[in-house]
């Protein structure tokens, strides 16, 4: 019987993986394919979306190149294969080209273009007559009034790594992912004069993930079943890198707008969404730590009242008891951010089967540690003790006022700054084995149940900002 469970629970995630995998899973190539038109990114459609410029921009982007130094991690030898594209000059004429915005001059490959134009002249005064350095044979090459520098300054690797697995009789199943990461920054330079004018930054996240199914076991004698299927999803890296730079050119538009660097066509678009979108990011972005968590600096305060329900069960000498509802009210101080101070009354009960069938008060003093204080959703664990007040118990009459440790891991979710909502499983072991009359074995009595509950918090924490 308990095979035929574990077996289905291990078919049940089975199914739970290929369900979430499915967009990749399904997609497999069966054929070669034809070439088709670059994939865009979403942060291409936002920077289309911009307002009209008053007038485009002309820029020169010298170079704007990888930075780092990176190689391709390898877990079999040395890999001289960059990290990140060497061509990101490329990608970001495209975008201030395509944003509508700026009018991109060629100044990478100025040698050639120089050559080139130099051929001209010689044609022209071969076939046409006249001086070869006359310059008024050729228009003018245009000069900018600002210059992109800047490039990809950063790529971090494992950024954040994990996964999950189970095997079972000669059955496995398992997942892991990395995530990496590419930073860049574009600064514009004022020709005229050399200052700068403004520098932006932005970071895109580059995930790796893997998931394989396999099974190995024996169906007969001398007859042996092997099967094993997955997939593994590494994300383009230059599409990362594209996103990057498409975010930083809608960055340096939207800021050089509020410095007034440059203006739009129609100045009542500051309003607009995509600058309302863009502004809330930024002030997002204030709160948000190097994992991309979003920080809620005024989460919780220094008094929370709090009242939980569920159930518990008594695990003693004799068989473990049935669920009977419990009930508290709590009330705590906060000592930091992170560190609470918890006392808390209730009404449960606890029975034994043939034995005790008990509905009784508790009370305890705890220690609160919050692992997340600034997140929405954070686990926390709790440490105490307190004691039981055991009106129908089996014991003698002095045994009524039962002492006991307690311990709980849970779970709270910030509805809002103030208000969280949490769900725990707790443990809660007696000092004495007395509850049930009998003093048998090598533990004492002792009781678990799960709850859940709400705390309202009041008056402000101030709270030390930690990442980590």
């Amino acid at each position: 019987m308990q095979k035929t469970i574990l077996l289905r629970i291990f078919i049940a995630l089975i199914c739970m993986i290929l369900v979430a995998a499915c967009g990749s899973y399904m997609h497999q190539p069966m054929q070669s394919r034809r070439a088709i038109l670059g994939p865009e990114t979403p942060a291409k459609k936002i920077l289309l979306d911009l307002p009209k410029a008053q007038e485009k921009i002309v820029v020169a982007v010298y170079k704007f190149r990888d930075q780092t130094g990176q190689y391709k991690a390898s877990e079999t030898g040395a890999n001289w294969s960059t990290a990140v594209t060497q061509g990101a000059t490329t990608i970001l004429i495209r975008a201030l080209e395509e944003s509508g915005w700026f009018i991109p001059i060629e100044r990478e490959n100025m040698a050639n273009l120089l050559n080139e134009r130099k051929i001209i002249r010689t044609s022209r005064a071969q076939y046409e007559g006249g001086d070869q350095n006359n310059e008024s044979l050729l228009p003018p090459l245009l000069f900018a009034g600002v210059i992109l520098e800047g490039g990809i300054i950063s790529y971090e690797s494992n950024i954040l790594t994990g996964g999950a697995g189970i095997r079972y009789f000669g059955a496995d199943a398992s997942g892991q992912y990395r995530e990496d990461r590419v930073s860049i920054y574009i600064r514009a330079v004022s020709s005229a004069n050399g200052k700068v004018l403004k520098t932006v930054y932005t970071t895109k996240s580059i995930l790796s993930q893997e998931v394989s199914i396999g099974l190995f076991r024996y169906v007969k004698s001398k007859r042996l079943l092997e099967a094993e299927t997955g997939f593994t999803y590494n994300e383009p890296s230059e599409i990362c890198v594209t996103e990057a730079i498409e975010k930083a050119v809608q960055s340096l538009i939207i800021e050089g707008i509020q410095d007034k660097l440059w203006n739009l066509k129609n100045p009542k678009d500051t309003t607009s969404v995509a600058f309302n979108n863009y502004l809330e990011e930024k002030r997002t972005n204030y709160k948000t730590d190097p994992l991309g968590r979003v920080l809620e600096m005024n989460n919780r305060g220094k008094l929370v009242l709090g009242i939980s329900a569920g159930s518990n069960t008594f695990m003693g000498d004799f068989t473990s008891g049935e669920l009977r509802p419990r009930t508290s009210l709590s009330i705590g101080a906060a000592l930091n951010s992170k560190i609470y101070i918890d006392s808390e009354t209730g009404y449960h009960g606890l029975m034994v089967q043939k034995k005790v069938d008990d509905y009784s008060m508790f009370s305890d003093l705890s220690v609160r540690y919050v692992f997340l204080p600034f997140d929405k959703i954070t686990p926390y664990l709790s440490v105490g003790m307190g004691f039981d007040y055991n009106r129908n118990g089996v014991g003698l009459s002095a045994d009524r006022f039962l002492p006991q440790i307690k311990g709980t891991f849970g779970l709270e979710y910030m509805v809002r700054k103030n208000m969280g909502v949490s769900l725990s499983s707790g443990w809660n072991y007696y000092l004495s084995d007395r509850f049930d009359g009998a003093r048998n074995g090598k533990y004492n009595d002792a009781s678990w149940g799960i709850s859940a509950g709400v705390k309202f918090y009041f008056f402000k924490l101030r709270q030390k900002v930690s990442y980590f």
